[in-house]
């Protein structure tokens, strides 16, 4: 079990990989999405994680593409597939616990497909939701832990962040905020040295201390 350094006025949750496990499905659709434009589907999937669909599509064009086209059509498929969609284990508990005053979803996806996902999970829809149509840079860059707090009406340094990717979790780290990691060989990949743990279930209940 995880203990954690202190108590939180608010928790923020990365959803891809964190809350909701769609591996399966960003597998078969940036698969999909390679295979069409003669790319390294292993290499788009790596560089994909935790990232919005239009920066990792901007990288792979090479200057070839109509990034914004190929971003709407991506999503559209993306929203078309919510087959192996589930929930990470423990986070239906966890965010039964939570105030809905006191936490959110920071996420690269889409405004609809993180419903669309989290719906298909089994999991509330958060009163704060911040997704890539809501930022100008997407992650690593902390600016959208920084405006989610904000509307919380919590510091950010007074924030707990769950995230999975690299992206994701230098984010969080830049913003100043303490990170909890979920395992994907996060520590092998990242090489950071915040907490990390498979599920939530190794998480104790309790972690928000009152505002």
């Amino acid at each position: 079990m995880l203990k954690l350094p202190r108590m939180y006025q608010g928790v923020l949750f990365d959803m891809d990989g964190t809350l909701v496990d769609s591996r399966v499905v960003l597998t078969r659709v940036w698969t999909e999405w390679a295979d069409k434009h003669g790319l390294d589907a292993p290499s788009i999937l790596a560089a994909s994680h935790g990232r919005r669909a239009i920066d990792t599509i901007r990288d792979f064009s090479k200057g070839q593409m109509d990034c914004e086209t190929e971003a709407h059509d991506f999503g559209v498929a993306e929203l078309s597939d919510m087959d192996g969609i589930v929930a990470i284990p423990g986070a239906s508990e966890l965010l039964g616990e939570l105030p809905g005053e006191r936490w959110a979803v920071v996420t690269s996806a889409g405004r609809e497909l993180a419903i669309r996902r989290l719906t298909a999970a089994k999991l509330p829809i958060p009163k704060v939701l911040i997704s890539a149509e809501d930022v100008d840079v997407g992650k690593p860059d902390p600016s959208c832990f920084v405006m989610t707090a904000s509307k919380l009406g919590i510091p950010v340094q007074d924030c707990l962040i769950f995230e999975d990717a690299p992206a994701g979790i230098q984010a969080g780290q830049n913003a100043g905020a303490d990170v909890v990691a979920i395992s994907h060989a996060i520590d092998q990949a990242f090489g950071t040295n915040c907490p990390i743990i498979k599920d939530y279930r190794a998480i104790q209940l309790g972690l928000l201390g009152h505002p």
